[in-house]
């Protein structure tokens, strides 16, 4: 009887190791760590708003079932889905456009039944589309082929930028651009772009007086984003408005010195002065709350999600794996992206901090992301066993 109750247990614990031998162990707990502290700082942002706690976890409950399902997917599977998934991406982007729900001045949701948001499908969709195109042309990949992946990448992007959704836009076409450097694009052809946005970022902090006036419009931006970079440079001319994002957010993160206040026990979210203090500005209640210390250890978090996620790109088995694997790793550099616009470094886009901020759609992406790079490392387990 003893033997047959030892026999069972080992074959139950056999068959939980199949069933998760999909998950990277080491992105699956640094996701999960993250996810942990992403809880315990929404409980405190959300005392006053009940139900957010709930929702969320069954958010994440979703989202480690979809990072389950796609890590046992192998990679040339997932290819098939690269042109179809692309493209209702981009016919759902032009039926926003025509058909949209506006909310807050911005044409970003359609209502098929449910209320979705396709600009956040072109996060997975842009770069399955590019690593498929570029794996077509592993051994003869031109010079064209590289003008032909911008295409690619600027029809979608050019469709969220015009909702307007630049933080989104900014990010689809981040993840985009990782994939075409990745396929062979030259470094030099990188640098006189990246040389333009420093002459161009310089250019505008040296001359915010002048060309911060109300009369003086910038070209290919809308008012509210001209509004956000120049209050980025002084918050404090407009205090009450768009400034208070800023000023308050950066009030919180000074207050938490060193060690913090204490969970639960910081004041400016508790006291509702830092706004979205749930979803993009959740960074703010943490830092208030765990000090410095808290935000060194979630800065190591998210280098060592980015790490591991590289160190799979680099190993994987396929030139798609690398690209793919690649490309939505270093698309989880969003993050600081984040931690940048709540620290007053870096304008304010509407960008969520990853694993943290409340929301079922942008965890569920980011979901996805983790799966699709599990199953890269899983595709190289498999060839090496």
């Amino acid at each position: 009887m003893q033997l047959h109750m030892q026999f069972d247990k080992r074959e139950w614990i056999d068959r939980a190791k199949r069933m998760f031998a999909g998950f990277d162990k080491p992105l699956a707990l640094i996701v999960f760590l993250l996810l942990c502290v992403g809880i315990v700082t929404l409980y405190s942002a959300s005392l006053d708003m009940p139900g957010r706690v709930e929702d969320q976890l069954r958010n994440i409950m979703l989202t480690f079932g979809l990072m389950w399902i796609l890590a046992n997917i192998s990679p040339q599977t997932l290819m098939r889905f690269a042109v179809p998934l692309y493209t209702i991406g981009v016919a759902l982007l032009v039926a926003v456009a025509m058909f949209g729900l506006t909310r807050k001045g911005a044409k970003r949701w359609l209502n098929v039944g449910v209320v979705i948001q396709p600009s956040e499908l072109m996060k997975i969709a842009m770069p399955l589309m590019l690593a498929w195109y570029y794996q077509k042309r592993e051994s003869n990949i031109r010079w064209w082929d590289y003008l032909v992946g911008f295409v690619i990448l600027m029809l979608p992007v050019g469709l969220i930028a015009k909702q307007p959704d630049l933080g989104t836009a900014v990010l689809v076409f981040a993840a985009g651009v990782f994939v075409i450097y990745f396929a062979g694009l030259s470094f030099k052809l990188i640098v006189p772009v990246l040389a333009a946005a420093v002459i161009a970022v310089s250019g505008i902090a040296i001359f915010q007086d002048k060309i911060c006036q109300p009369e003086v419009n910038w070209p290919m931006l809308h008012d509210y984003q001209k509004h956000r970079v120049c209050t980025l440079l002084d918050p404090t001319s407009d205090p009450l408005g768009k400034g208070f994002h800023t000023i308050q957010a950066v009030i919180a993160i000074g207050s938490g010195g060193t060690l913090g206040k204490g969970w639960l026990k910081g004041t400016q979210a508790h006291l509702e002065f830092i706004p979205e203090k749930h979803t993009d500005f959740i960074f703010a209640v943490f830092s208030e709350e765990f000090g410095l210390a808290g935000g060194l250890v979630l800065l190591f978090l998210y280098m060592a999600l980015i790490a591991r996620g590289l160190y799979i790109a680099a190993n994987g088995a396929t030139f798609f794996g690398r690209l793919l694997a690649g490309s939505l790793t270093l698309a989880f550099t969003y993050a600081f992206v984040n931690i940048g616009m709540v620290s007053g470094i870096l304008p304010v886009v509407g960008v969520p901090l990853p694993f943290m901020s409340y929301g079922g759609t942008a965890l569920t992406t980011l979901g996805v992301a983790t799966g699709l790079i599990m199953s890269v490392a899983r595709q190289k387990r498999l060839m090496q066993s």
